[in-house]
């Protein structure tokens, strides 16, 4: 795989991610205190978000959203300072189930009317996928996200529990595919053959998802996750059960490479991940 091809991929990934730009671009400052206040408005676009929340390096988006919104509820904050960062949080990776775990531990600390108060919006930012037609779930996910969802993967039904989504991205010199998968949709066991070379990257593009080797504990896949896959290795990979996902698959050359598709994932296999539910 050649390393040029995969910087311009990591760059390409929204800001968001963990693969994360060396900068966050925020106009919120300037938009709504650029002429009443344009010093107050460029340090909260220029370092707060330009310099300290770009230190992904040093500390991951995940983490920082997790921070800031203990510290935002312990102050009593829940206006829609709290609401931004609790959607940030949610295109950060954190799921229904964990906000809800979180919540209900900063309450214990920081009190319960501020957790109730919290609650109210995460309900809205995390709203239950069951109350919206797929039509719209499907619309709402891609708006996350910068590639296309691409079409029903119905080549490859056969091998995936539940429906699955294939985007060609690239198909010279690296071939590279989105693919998006509804939540609980996974892939079946399978393996990437070679005589040499081979197997395939996965770059987590945005929602959470799962990624397995046999004998092996599942591994947690969030937007800039990156998974090497060499050949040989029977795995699967696939969404958490609350969350649409999606990865860029990369082809890595070989020699004599194919597929080889064995059994499904089981519903006792999958319901084994309950941290991601």
């Amino acid at each position: 795989m050649n390393t040029t091809s995969i910087a311009l991929i990591a760059l390409t990934l929204s800001t968001s991610t963990l693969m994360a730009q060396p900068t966050i671009k925020q106009t919120a400052g300037r938009d709504q205190l650029g002429d009443f206040a344009p010093q107050f408005a460029a340090l909260n676009d220029d370092v707060l978000f330009g310099e300290v929340w770009s230190r992904t390096d040093k500390l991951g988006l995940r983490d920082r959203s997790l921070v800031t919104i203990t510290a935002l509820i312990s102050m009593g904050i829940t206006d829609t300072s709290l609401s931004y960062h609790l959607k940030e949080a949610k295109k950060n990776g954190i799921t229904r189930t964990e906000i809800a775990e979180i919540l209900t531990h900063i309450g214990f600390y920081a009190g319960w009317p501020k957790a109730w108060a919290a609650f109210r919006l995460a309900k809205d930012v995390w709203a239950d996928p069951a109350g919206a037609t797929p039509t719209d779930a499907k619309a709402a996910f891609q708006s996350e996200m910068i590639f296309p969802i691409g079409e029903p993967n119905t080549a490859y039904a056969r091998y995936f529990t539940g429906n699955s989504y294939l985007a060609p991205i690239s198909r010279e010199q690296v071939t590279i595919s989105n693919v998006t998968f509804e939540p609980r949709c996974r892939n079946n066991w399978h393996i990437h053959h070679a005589t040499s070379g081979g197997g395939q990257m996965l770059i987590g593009v945005a929602g959470r998802g799962w990624y397995q080797e046999e004998g092996k504990p599942a591994v947690a896949i969030l937007p800039g996750t990156v998974i090497h896959i060499p050949a040989g290795v029977k795995h699967w990979h696939g969404a958490a059960a609350d969350s649409w996902f999606a990865h860029l698959a990369v082809e890595v050359s070989g020699q004599d490479c194919s597929n080889e598709w064995l059994e499904p994932v089981t519903d006792a296999e999958y319901d084994q991940l309950a941290p991601a539910n």
